[in-house]
């Protein structure tokens, strides 16, 4: 685990066959109000616990976990990371929380061929998605935790409910799946995936002064050029449409 900054730790994800995303977690240790960002893909609970733990940070401090989304190489190791910290809450937006709360998955797997083979190479349930969400986020909220600040941005497109967590104060953004380090989006021909949302979001994005870009996959950035997100979304604009 990799610290960025006071209140910020990276834990890289490990791809498998399919890409397990990145993880983060947020808030000064000294609070006892920790939150973990994304918790990766089915079978990755154990590594990202142990590099929790690695770091020295008590598992009793982790309060939450927050999703960007629920994408399954996001969300996949949800139970994994509960049976460890089952006290945990789990925040998610709140079109995606309440299909996980109805049991309907489509928001996790995307698309029905993908799910068929993730039933049968992770051996997962039908019902493996269910859960109850304890608070669902709408966008536009302050929240105040872990000794920071963090405002939460609706960035739907590549996701019907996909979040940024971003800090005014560092000036880091964290927006899943949105935006990448190499000038890559999100696709969006996924299950609640729209183009033209996603050029709104990627241009809402653009507004911000971000110095470092936490996304969800591949490399991380810091010096963030100040024109980055808006020369990313002027490249996309043809093929979000």
């Amino acid at each position: 685990m990799a610290k960025i900054s006071e209140g910020v730790y990276f834990i890289q994800g490990r791809d498998d066959m399919i890409p397990d995303s990145h993880t983060y977690i947020i808030g000064e240790p000294s609070s006892n109000d920790l939150s973990i960002i994304d918790v990766g893909l089915t079978g990755k609970g154990n590594y990202k616990i142990q590099s929790i733990q690695k770091e020295g940070i008590d598992l009793s401090s982790i309060k939450r976990i927050i999703m960007t989304h629920t994408h399954l190489d996001h969300i996949g190791c949800i139970a994994e990371i509960k049976n460890h910290i089952p006290w945990a809450e789990l925040w998610v937006h709140s079109s995606e929380g309440k299909l996980l709360e109805q049991g309907d998955d489509r928001a996790v797997y995307g698309m029905d061929m993908f799910k068929s083979m993730c039933l049968m190479q992770y051996g997962l349930k039908p019902d493996s998605f269910k859960m109850t969400v304890d608070r669902k986020l709408e966008g536009g909220e302050v929240l105040e935790i872990g000794n920071m600040v963090w405002e939460i941005i609706h960035i739907p497109g590549h996701s019907m409910g996909g979040i940024a967590l971003y800090s005014p104060a560092l000036e880091i953004l964290i927006p899943g799946d949105v935006i990448y380090a190499d000038h890559a989006i999100g696709r969006f021909d996924l299950f609640g995936a729209d183009a033209e949302e996603l050029k709104s979001s990627l241009n809402r994005l653009a507004q911000l002064k971000i110095e470092v870009l936490l996304p969800g996959h591949n490399n991380i950035m810091k010096d963030v050029p100040s024109d980055y997100v808006k020369q990313v979304a002027r490249m996309w604009e043809p093929y979000l449409r």
